[in-house]
Order: C-alpha cells, then sequence, then structure tokens
C-alpha cells in the first residue's frame, strides 16, 4: 500500500498552492512554515477568519471533554460535536499558519478523548437507533471521526511519539473498531451510515498506515466487496447519480463519500475512484444541486425544508468537486454558498471565483433515473424560466427510499415566484432540538409525514401505499412511462403497481404554455384502474391564504370534525366539505402577491374536503397547513383532472390588484379510447385543448371527435387550439 498521507499531502499541496512553502518533515517535533497569508481570495479569507473565531473561542474555553449523557440537542452532544469541529479547524489552522498553539489545543482535547474513550459503552440515551459511545447514535460517533481524523493529520507529524501512540491507540483505532468490529450491521449496511462509517475507518486507515482498515473500509467487514464504500457507490447511486434515499439525505452521505474518495485519490491514485461508474461521485454531486430550487433542496422523504445548499457537506463536496473539474459552473454554485473550506482545493475555487471565471450553473428540466441500474422509477424535474423565481414541477416517481422514504407514489410539487406553492410536507422532526424528544425524528413522522394522505398522492380507501409496509415498499418500484421536456409543452408520466392489491395508479403531468395564460399552466390526470369499489381521495396541499371558493360549502365554524382514524387522516381537521354542480369547481389564493386556482372537473358526485393538518397532536409537532381533497367513490375505477393556473399580482403597498381573478372560465375533461383531453374555455372566448394520448409512438397520429370540436395531433401530447364557441 502507498504511504498513507492524505492529511500530509494536503499540507504540501496547500503550501504549494499558498506560497510554495516546503512541506513539514516527518520528525516528531516538526512544524509547518508559515503560508503566505498576504492577497488571499476573499472567499478564503473570510473563511480562515471564521475558522480563527471558532477555534479561539474554544481555546479561551479550554478543553472540554465531558461522559456523554444527553440525546441529539443537549448539551454533551453539542459539545462534542463542537469539539470535532475544534479539531478539525484547528489542525487546519495549524496547517496553514504555523501556529503550534493549535495544534497543541488539538492535541490536548485528543489526549482528553484518549482518557475518556476507552471507559464508554453504549451510549445512555440510546433509543431505536443503533447505538453510539460519544452520541445517542452510531451515526455520530462516525461524523465525529470523519472530521477529527482530519484535524488528527494535519497535526501529527508534529507530536512527541508518547502522545502519537496514545492517540492513534486510544482514540482513533478503538473509534475504527467500534464503527467497523462492533457495529458491524451498521457498518456493512448499503446506507449513509455505513459511508459516513466507512469513510472514518478508511481514513484512519490511511492515516494509521494500517491497510486492514482501508480494505475493511472499501470492501465491507469481511473484504469480499459485498458491502464496503466501493459497493456503495454501485448501489446508493442511479447511473444519472440520483441517491436511493433522496435529495435531503443525497447532500448529507455527499460528505463522506467525496472527503474518502479524495483521500483514496491522494493515497491510491490508480484506483481512479473520481472515474469509476462514468465519474458517478462527480455525477451525484451536481444531480446534488439540480435537485434545488432557489437553494433548497426538494423535500422528498425524511427531509428537512430548511436544508440548502449552503451546509457543510456541500461546501466540502463543491471544492473537491471543483478541484476535479475545474468546471466554471461550480463557481457559481460556491458564490451563492458564499463559504468555502480551508483545503487546497477551496483555495483553488476561491482564486478561481475571485478572478471572474464562474458561469452560471445550467438548472435544467431533467430526467433522473432511480435505482443501481436506473429502472425503479425516476424523478422528473420540469423548469420553465431563470433565477430564483422561475417555474418547477417536481414529479416523484421514485422508489421507497429505504427506511427514510415516504408512502407517497407518483406525488408532486410545484415552485413558482420563488417559492413551494403544491407543498410537500418532508419529515415530523426538529433536529437537534432537545425539548422536541431530543431532535429524534417524532412519533408524527410515522403516523403522519410518511403517510399518503400527507402528500399530493392518491389515496385508496384511506390506507397509505403499500399499508404503509416499508418492506413490500421496497419490493415494488414505480415506472417511468414517459419524459419530455420540450419547450412550451413538458411532460412526465408515471405507474405504479402493487401499491394497492387491486389498484393500478397512472399519473401525467403537464406543464404547458396555453395562448391567453399569462404564466405555464399545470395540468394533472390521475387514474386509477380497479375491478372493484373504492373510495379514492387526491390530496393537493398547498401553501397561501384562500382568497376564493367557486362553489358552495359547509363550513364547520363551531365543531372542527377528523377525517379519519389512522393512515394520517387523524390529523386531518375538516374545515368544509361540498359536492360541487356539474362541470368544475374552482378554488383561488394568494401567496406572496400572485394568485393560484386550482380547478377540477366535476361529475355532480365528486366531494371537495377543505382542511388542515394538525388534528391528534397534543403536543404541537405538526405544521398547520391546509390541503384540498378530491373524493370520488366508484366502482371500476375513478379518473381525475385538475389544472393549477398562476394568474394576476396584488400590491400591498401601492394597495393595487390586478387579475386577482381566474383567466379561465370553463375546464372540460373527457377520456376516450384511453386518452385524455381537456378543453379549457377562457374568459376572452379563446379555447384550447391538452390533450394526451398515453402512446409513446413519438410519429403516431391521433384523433378524436367531441361535439364540434375534431382534434388532431401526433404524439403523446399536445395543445391544440379550438375554434371559439359557436363557429
Amino acid at each position: 500500500m502507498r504511504r498513507p498521507l492524505p492529511f500530509r499531502l494536503a499540507v504540501a499541496a496547500a503550501a504549494a498552492v499558498l506560497a510554495a512553502s516546503p512541506a513539514p518533515s516527518t520528525a516528531a517535533t516538526s512544524a509547518p512554515s508559515p503560508a503566505n497569508l498576504s492577497n488571499l481570495p476573499p472567499l478564503y479569507a473570510a473563511e480562515l477568519e471564521n475558522a480563527r473565531s471558532f477555534v479561539e473561542g474554544m481555546l479561551q474555553a479550554g478543553v472540554v471533554v465531558p461522559v456523554p449523557t444527553d440525546p441529539g440537542g443537549g448539551y454533551t452532544h453539542e459539545q462534542h460535536k463542537r469539539n470535532y469541529r475544534a479539531i478539525y479547524l484547528g489542525g487546519q489552522l495549524y496547517r496553514i499558519t504555523g501556529e503550534k498553539r493549535y495544534a497543541d489545543y488539538v492535541r490536548d482535547v485528543l489526549l482528553a478523548y484518549a482518557e475518556l474513550y476507552p471507559t464508554l459503552g453504549d451510549h445512555p440515551a440510546a433509543s431505536n437507533q443503533y447505538t453510539g459511545r460519544l452520541f445517542w447514535q452510531v451515526l455520530n460517533d462516525a461524523v465525529w471521526l470523519v472530521n477529527a481524523v482530519q484535524g488528527y493529520g494535519d497535526v501529527r507529524d508534529g507530536l512527541t511519539i508518547a502522545d502519537r501512540e496514545k492517540i492513534d491507540a486510544q482514540v482513533f483505532r478503538r473509534a475504527a473498531h467500534f464503527l467497523s468490529v462492533d457495529s458491524q450491521a451498521t457498518f456493512d449496511r448499503i446506507h449513509n451510515h455505513a459511508t459516513w462509517a466507512t469513510a472514518g475507518v478508511g481514513m484512519t486507515g490511511y492515516l494509521l498506515d494500517d491497510k486492514n482498515l482501508v480494505d475493511r473500509a472499501l470492501l465491507g467487514s469481511d473484504m469480499s466487496g459485498k458491502s464496503g464504500f466501493l459497493r456503495q457507490t454501485e448501489e446508493l447511486f442511479s447511473p444519472d447519480g440520483y441517491y436511493a434515499e433522496g435529495p435531503y439525505y443525497q447532500r448529507y452521505a455527499l460528505m463522506p463519500f467525496m472527503v474518502f474518495a479524495d483521500a483514496i485519490q491522494r493515497n491510491d491514485p490508480d484506483r481512479r475512484i473520481f472515474e469509476r461508474r462514468d465519474g458517478i461521485l462527480l455525477k451525484a454531486l451536481r444531480t446534488t444541486v439540480q435537485l434545488t430550487y432557489d437553494g433548497y433542496f426538494f423535500p422528498f422523504n425524511d427531509a428537512m425544508k430548511d436544508k440548502s445548499l449552503k451546509t457543510e457537506e456541500l461546501y466540502q463536496g463543491v471544492a473537491i468537486a471543483y478541484g476535479q473539474t475545474r468546471d466554471p459552473a461550480l463557481l457559481s454554485v460556491a458564490r451563492g454558498q458564499g463559504r468555502t473550506v480551508l483545503t487546497p482545493d477551496g483555495l483553488m475555487l476561491a482564486r478561481d471565483l475571485a478572478a471572474g471565471k464562474a458561469e452560471p450553473f445550467p438548472f435544467r428540466s431533467m430526467l433522473l433515473r432511480d435505482g443501481p441500474q436506473g429502472d425503479l422509477g425516476a424523478v422528473a424535474i420540469l423548469r420553465r424560466g431563470e433565477g430564483p423565481r422561475h417555474t418547477a414541477l417536481v414529479a416523484k416517481n421514485s422508489s421507497q427510499g429505504m427506511g427514510h422514504g415516504h408512502f407517497d407514489k407518483l406525488s408532486w410539487q410545484l415552485y413558482d415566484n420563488g417559492h413551494e406553492i403544491v407543498r410537500d410536507y418532508g419529515a415530523a422532526r426538529f433536529l437537534n432540538i432537545e425539548a422536541k424528544q431530543g431532535g429524534r425524528y417524532l412519533p408524527e413522522n410515522e403516523s403522519w409525514a410518511k403517510q399518503t394522505v400527507a402528500h399530493n398522492a392518491l389515496v385508496v380507501d384511506q390506507r397509505s401505499h403499500f399499508d404503509g409496509d416499508v418492506k413490500l415498499a421496497d419490493s415494488i418500484a414505480p415506472q417511468q412511462l414517459y419524459f419530455s421536456a420540450a419547450p412550451g409543452l413538458q411532460v412526465s408520466s408515471g405507474r405504479v403497481t402493487g401499491a394497492y392489491p387491486d389498484a393500478t395508479i397512472t399519473r401525467t403531468l403537464v406543464m404547458a404554455d396555453i395562448p391567453g395564460l399569462e404564466e405555464p399552466t399545470v395540468i394533472d390526470l390521475v387514474s386509477s384502474d380497479s375491478r372493484s369499489a373504492h373510495t379514492y381521495d387526491l390530496p393537493l396541499h398547498y401553501q397561501g391564504h384562500l382568497m376564493e371558493i367557486g362553489f358552495p360549502v359547509a363550513s364547520n365554524a363551531a365543531n372542527r370534525p377528523v377525517l379519519g382514524k389512522d393512515h394520517g387522516y387523524q390529523h386531518i381537521w375538516v374545515d368544509a366539505t361540498a359536492t360541487p354542480a356539474v362541470g368544475d369547481g374552482a378554488l383561488t389564493w394568494l401567496l406572496d402577491g400572485r394568485f393560484y386556482t386550482y380547478r377540477f372537473a366535476t361529475d355532480g358526485r365528486t366531494k371537495a374536503i377543505l382542511a388542515e393538518s394538525g388534528a391528534n397532536d397534543p403536543e404541537f409537532n405538526l405544521r398547520r397547513e391546509p390541503v384540498v381533497i378530491l373524493r370520488q367513490e366508484k366502482s371500476g375505477g375513478a379518473s381525475f383532472a385538475t389544472m393549477l393556473e398562476s394568474h394576476g399580482r396584488y400590491d400591498g403597498a401601492s394597495e393595487q390588484t390586478v387579475a386577482s381573478r381566474s383567466r379561465v372560465s370553463t375546464m372540460r375533461h373527457d377520456r376516450v379510447s384511453g386518452m385524455d383531453v381537456v378543453r379549457l374555455t377562457l374568459n376572452d372566448g379563446r379555447r384550447a385543448a391538452v390533450v394526451v394520448s398515453h402512446d409513446t409512438d413519438p410519429a403516431k397520429g391521433h384523433r378524436t371527435k367531441l361535439g364540434k370540436d375534431t382534434i388532431e395531433w401526433t404524439g403523446f401530447a399536445a395543445v391544440i387550439p379550438l375554434a371559439p364557441e359557436g363557429k
């Protein structure tokens, strides 16, 4: 094995980039030559100052390494997090500045851990997660090791032999043994917890020149290659770089993937780790950025909605990816982040950004296949416009996403004007807020956030997809039937069979430019084939304040009933109900100066339920958010046709309102020979049809006649102008 010096190699590289300073020797009392810190690029200089500020505060507080007692968010939990950050940053500051006091502090903290670590057993606040030593779950112990081993690598050569041997043996070898042997069940998983664990163990192996640890990390505990870091790169990402657990966990898992890959590249370049699987890790980094709107991740599965590109994992990931590719689009991502890292890659990125080399990141409509072979469904992203207020529709036709997945097959979201308009709840959790069950996932994550009715997905008989069975859900994935990003007519269509024993669900979403409407309009076509009688519920979770309801409702002003007893229905308050007359129903809401009208075809029997989340929530764990649910009770299947129209403006400062009402006067939906035809009549008399053949042959022609309208088109979908009424 090559000389295992990932961090010492980083020392030499950083010195060369900064001032061509010589790398430190490996003598036991050596120290790096201070780098030239003049004329640093602004982003890097600010990062250096941030690191100094944090570490100086830790120096003033002294060495504090408490016996672990608390869950997430508690004092000891947060102190151990501060400690690994101080070790990491303290090592970097020593490497860059040569100031010995930083190395002394890192040494003293690690010597304190050398006294504490051998005394630790299972964490006292362990819950239903795999148990850690320093933290309540083993994942956090792995995160501690990934960070601490990097800081230790920056100071290790300057320690006395005695201190180095004590820290090696009592901290890092023990931590690596705990993660890879005592926690083998976690270590050998194909899961982000294992990614962190293998990264920490492998980087420790490189630093300590321990081939066994490196091989164990790369190939799994039995070194067969059936698990371990290399297998994770094959199993956790699709060929398009989509991560199985969704965008939130893709962001989180990318740090150990990228940091360990960087160490592999430095120590064992012959592995060509960044070329593995057609450059899957670099592809995954770019895909992670694509899975955002205005910098915030699409909140699929167990996601915190406040997570954005401004996160430590992606400061690291973007810098490493830029070091590998010199892609100028990544510079614009870093500019938006406003942060970088104190590594040679971070310095190069900051210098090139300051030199004006950045180019816009190419956000675009795209289909991201799911599954290792790309055959487990997909995520379709349909974008129109540019900038932070563009329109983006996201169709989630992907696999379950393992234990962090939600039962939300064929659900969707819509972003517009800088906001999430059609919403996904994300996770029921307050991360690291001790008052909320120690920062863990709340019970309502299972009873509400994961349930189908909490999403914009079809529910049959008020029961969640797969009846809430994760193992069953993991075995069945949707099928992406069609995708097109053609300008003016973007389409995604998917199908899932097996979410219910007697119902196959198909959903086609069309984002179309329709003459006479000011913004792209979304047409949503949902159908279920079944031979039995069922109750079908189609929820739409939206953000905004209701302005107008286009049909009479019966309001529950005095007494607010609950919609159901389980599968998430127990958390829904019913505010009003209605059965709109034959034709179409509509309701309009206002958000940040823009109006949105949700319109749906009705048959005189379809019910509309206006509701809000938050029932049966005595500890106030849930957000109160509005939802409209369309309900059909039918035998032999059901179909829904809805549209969402953005229109008008409201300016509170000038007290001006423009086009607050929908520009559409009527919407009619017909299903003819397996085809869907949605006919729209605008207030100015113009008419158009949005037609979907559901036939993927792009050259096949289609024709149908509805009343006086003869409609012809070619391909899967089209927008067809119609003659005005009476002509």
